[in-house]
């Protein structure tokens, strides 16, 4: 599994949305994506992420983000999801997780120590332009909304410092 690092063009794809809908990762060139990869819908971590991502829309939106959640589900279970939880943003499918692959995030997990592949809880920040800005594999669920946001805080131009004349 290899993974990106910031500066390298994301990955192109396209997926389906919740209502069967392709959804292509390009069609939001000229916004920053919050690309964020959770195992399965409707579990106790996954639901925590997806709520705090839906919880920060508003924010969101105000530093032009645009959060895509991507899990191996099937579409009729993201849109129970998104139903269920009242989510509002786009959930994509990747069932074959291929594009899980292309971002380094499918990979060897461990359960009760018995190693098995799955999708490994990532996020990615990705600019306008369609590069990586940043990138945080292993994300906590409370962690991925946070660290997007102090990534894209604005910051406060540097005053010049003041310098005096020696006599």
């Amino acid at each position: 599994m290899s993974q990106l690092e910031p500066g390298q063009k994301a990955p192109d794809f396209t997926l389906l949305d919740a209502n069967g809908e392709s959804v292509k990762l390009s069609g939001f060139r000229g916004k920053k994506v919050l690309l964020y990869f959770y195992p399965k819908a409707l579990t106790p971590g996954c639901t925590t992420q997806a709520c705090e991502v839906s919880s920060a829309r508003v924010e969101l939106a105000a530093r032009d983000i645009v959060p895509l959640g991507v899990s191996p589900d099937k579409p009729a279970l993201l849109k129970r999801f998104d139903e269920q939880k009242a989510l509002g943003f786009t959930l994509l499918s990747d069932p074959d997780h291929a594009v899980a692959e292309q971002y380094g995030v499918w990979g060897e997990k461990k359960l009760y120590g018995k190693p098995y592949m799955g999708l490994i809880r990532s996020a990615f920040l990705i600019d306008e332009s369609g590069v990586i800005a940043r990138a945080w594999y292993k994300v906590s669920p409370k962690e991925t909304v946070p660290n997007a946001l102090k990534a894209t805080a604005s910051r406060t131009p540097r005053q010049p410092q003041k310098t005096t004349a020696a006599s």
